[in-house]
């Protein structure tokens, strides 16, 4: 059997067991409206669209908070099923119940109740729990217990009920933060296109004489907008055979009985005056639709009605569908609708003043509000949606709900501001640049070192106009950042539960970024996974600032992981949890901090959720992170009144290592490299053969770098051997995974760790000398070992930190070891706990 409607296919001996919705119905099913986040268009292997269930050939949308795959012109039809990530203040839920999404499994796929495969690469089947991961038949899932536990990563995501974010007219995009610069133009335009164009898909125009080709629009709105789905009837059919396959086109299952189809011609679609055209009562009494001249294209109309049943959702409820029926009739107002609801709801004491009818439409991109006036009449608000649109209709709900003093509250970080200011004068630049109303805006974090605020906005049109604002605004030739926050409540945090804050930079290790955040996003909770070309880490720690407690992943190479750190040491004072500990991805193209930590060499694809589970088994150890001062004694350019002062020195973090001479020289040689030709710099391959390029040009240079620095270690001079390179390490890896320290033991030196507050020296005597560490025949010339260092530079030297190379003008430099040591988690050795969710 096959689904005239959704194209859903059974085996006979299989119907009695289908519990899964038609399209037609499954907006009336969903519990909590919530609208989906669909990205840029792409092309999706081997998946189902979830309203008309074929496979995805041609460019579609998915969802980057739950598994929804969907056609270009399939996505009117998706019904707002998406996660609940948060609470908006409409409706907040303590419990949650498993969220599942059918299809597109892998075929390895088990069920949990059967124990059988549930998956298929041929047809969308099975289902799937968006929150915990749980996997069943169709047919088995109803057996599944409904409360959700959230699997085995439960201690690790954040509570949806312990995040609150009020949304309202901000886009999904802007409320996870994703970034626009990925999205093409997908937002109010692209519905057009893709129903024109895709409707065709499954009608080929026929060429079969017997048959005609019709193009039906369901509504004022969608002739406006050029929105049509096309059918294909036999010419001689009857106008309710017509009328059917038009509902059916637009996945409505109504009687066709209570519809009818107007002519619409081509020169009624150019009219300006359409919309009074379309109410022209039309003879619906024809035996056939195409008796004299066929017209181009026809209108679904519903037939008015003198009373309909509708259904009347209470908003207070916390769990569940529970709706009452109520019949009205012409004489219906919002008013006398709520007056007869409330005693079935069993609040007939209470006063009708203390509640208003929403009208809620649940479109598959934004769920929008509208609050009925009291005198509205019932019947002719149906009518009205029906000529806008039928579809919308179905999408159409209404819920009663109690007047409270609703207080808005949306969080906008600003950022991009000059640093170091005072509250008043950030507020000063806001009212310059932005216009901010006072009254409505207040600043409710500063943090000047960053030049970063936090706004309360209690009106969201303000808030709004901000958030619009701030993208076309530059402060000292600085653009400015916005971005929408959530607020997280602590107290509704278990008490066991340790989310984790997740940082990836896209930019890093070949672009494998883009593919894990949306991987993060779905098995975590979006609002704790934060993208950091979009306004760095800061944001991410602000959001957590109040969590009592949670771990960091970050995903990156070295210098990602050195700059989430520094932002954590300069916050740190601000979190209630002031040292969390953090993990690595490593993406970057030497990873030496993540090898040491046995993250691996580097990304290869891993499964997302097995790096999870490792990141939750893994142990906490701590590492030594050091302060370098950067004393230049050149004069600064453009002194005042002739008299040279000397440049502020320059402080810069140290996690790994710290490299003077022909090291800094390659590492900026590379870095100028990828500077001019960005594009070509994707894979670790190619990054690590211009490395090798750069060095055999510089194999016959030789310098005397023992005679252009002087070297002090703990107050003493040290005498510096003929060599070209000086490297202070931090971590037994350098180069991507050298060991430049050696392994044999001596009785000079200390075992070297990285948590023992000491810091290792090493010369190198050249490139060659360098390539021989990397390949493992040799290690470098063991200098010396401290806590505290002062080199002075005679003249200027090529300096690198952590992978990040300049040129040093002569001055000191001073090497000493930064506040508290940063716990870091280091994967655990054994293998991983299987435990079920």
């Amino acid at each position: 059997f096959i689904s005239t409607v959704c194209n859903f296919m059974s085996h006979e001996k299989c119907l009695k067991n289908v519990k899964v919705p038609c399209s037609c119905i499954a907006p009336s099913l969903v519990r909590v409206p919530v609208a989906h986040c669909f990205g840029p268009p792409g092309h999706y292997k081997r998946k189902f669209c979830t309203v008309c269930r074929k496979s995805l050939e041609s460019p579609a949308f998915r969802c980057e908070v739950c598994e929804l795959h969907v056609h270009t012109d399939c996505i009117l039809f998706a019904c707002s099923d998406c996660r609940q990530c948060h609470q908006d203040g409409h409706q907040d839920h303590d419990t949650y119940h498993h969220h599942w999404r059918e299809g597109n499994l892998s075929s390895s796929a088990r069920c949990e109740v059967c124990k059988k495969t549930c998956g298929s690469s041929e047809v969308l089947s099975g289902m799937r729990c968006e929150w915990c991961g749980i996997l069943a038949h169709a047919a088995c899932y109803i057996i599944v217990t409904p409360e959700c536990t959230f699997g085995r990563l439960r201690n690790m995501i954040l509570p949806p009920s312990s995040v609150q974010l009020f949304s309202r007219n901000f886009s999904k995009l802007h409320c996870f933060r994703i970034s626009e610069n990925l999205q093409t133009e997908t937002d109010e335009d692209d519905d057009v296109d893709g129903s024109t164009q895709g409707s065709a898909k499954d009608i080929q125009i026929s060429t079969d004489s017997s048959k005609q080709t019709l193009k039906i629009f369901d509504g004022n709105d969608a002739v406006k907008r050029n929105q049509f789905r096309l059918i294909s009837v036999p010419r001689i059919a009857k106008n309710e055979e017509v009328v059917e396959a038009a509902l059916r086109a637009y996945y409505i299952n109504d009687d066709q009985q209570e519809y009818e189809l107007q002519t619409f011609t081509q020169q009624a679609l150019l009219s300006d005056d359409v919309i009074n055209r379309n109410d022209a009562v039309e003879d619906s009494n024809l035996g056939s639709v195409f008796r004299e001249s066929i017209p181009e294209a026809w209108i679904i109309r519903a037939k008015p009605k003198d009373e309909e049943v509708i259904r009347i959702y209470p908003a207070w409820l916390k769990v569940g569908m529970a709706y009452v029926s109520l019949r009205v009739n012409k004489d219906s107002t919002t008013q006398t609708v709520i007056k007869e609801v409330l005693p079935l709801l069993g609040r007939q004491t209470e006063c009708l003043q203390n509640f208003k009818l929403v009208e809620v439409l649940m479109g598959s991109k934004q769920v929008q509000r509208m609050i009925l006036d009291n005198q509205e009449l019932i019947l002719n608000r149906l009518q009205d949606i029906r000529k806008t649109s039928i579809r919308q209709m179905n999408q159409t709900r209404f819920y009663v709900v109690e007047n409270s003093k609703s207080i808005v509250r949306v969080n906008l970080f600003v950022g991009g501001l000059p640093p170091q200011l005072s509250p008043e004068e950030y507020t000063n630049i806001l009212k310059d640049e932005l216009a901010i109303k006072t009254n409505l805006v207040s600043l409710s974090h500063v943090y000047q070192a960053q030049g970063a605020v936090v706004l309360k906005i209690s009106c969201f049109s303000e808030a709004e106009r901000i958030y619009m604002l701030v993208k076309d605004t530059t402060v000292n030739d600085k653009p400015l950042n916005a971005m929408v926050i959530p607020e997280v409540l602590a107290s509704k945090i278990p008490q066991n539960c340790c989310p984790l804050l997740v940082f990836v930079n896209p930019k890093s290790g070949g672009l494998k970024g883009r593919d894990l955040l949306y991987s993060f996003r779905k098995l975590l909770n979006p609002h704790q996974v934060f993208e950091l070309t979009n306004g760095g880490p800061l944001p991410g720690f602000h959001t957590f600032s109040e969590v009592p407690s949670f771990r960091v992943l970050v995903c990156g190479g070295d210098g990602t992981v050195g700059w989430v750190l520094g932002a954590l040491e300069e916050i740190r004072h601000k979190l209630v949890c002031s040292e969390p500990s953090v993990a690595i991805l490593p993406l970057g193209t030497g990873n030496d901090l993540g090898r040491v930590l046995r993250w691996g060499a580097g990304y290869s694809g891993e499964d997302p959720y097995s790096i999870l589970v490792s990141v939750d088994e893994a142990d906490d150890v701590l590492m030594d992170r050091w302060t370098i001062l950067l004393d230049a004694e050149e004069p600064a350019e453009g002194a005042e009144n002739g008299t040279a002062e000397p440049e502020p020195p320059k402080i810069v973090q140290m996690n790994n290592y710290c490299g003077l001479g022909i090291d800094a020289e390659l590492s900026l040689d590379f870095h100028h490299a990828r500077e001019e030709e960005p594009g070509k710099f994707n894979s670790r391959f190619h990054n690590k053969g211009v490395y090798v390029k750069v060095g055999l040009q510089k194999i016959s240079h030789t310098r005397n770098l023992h005679k252009d620095i002087k070297l002090q270690v703990d107050q003493h001079e040290v005498e510096l051997p003929s060599i070209e390179g000086l490297i202070f390490i931090n971590i037994p890896s350098w180069g991507s995974g050298a060991d430049l320290w050696g392994s044999e033991s001596d009785n000079r030196f200390e075992k070297p760790r990285i948590d023992d507050g000491l810091l290792e020296v090493v010369g190198v005597t050249g490139v060659v000398h360098m390539g021989q560490v990397q390949g493992g025949f040799r290690s470098g010339i063991r200098i010396a070992q401290g806590s505290y260092f002062r080199v002075t530079l005679l003249k200027p030297i090529p300096v690198q930190v952590d992978g990040e190379p300049w040129i040093q003008a002569p001055g000191q430099i001073i090497i000493s070891a930064a506040g508290p040591k940063v716990h870091m988690l280091k994967k655990s050795k054994q293998k991983q706990k299987k435990t079920g969710s």
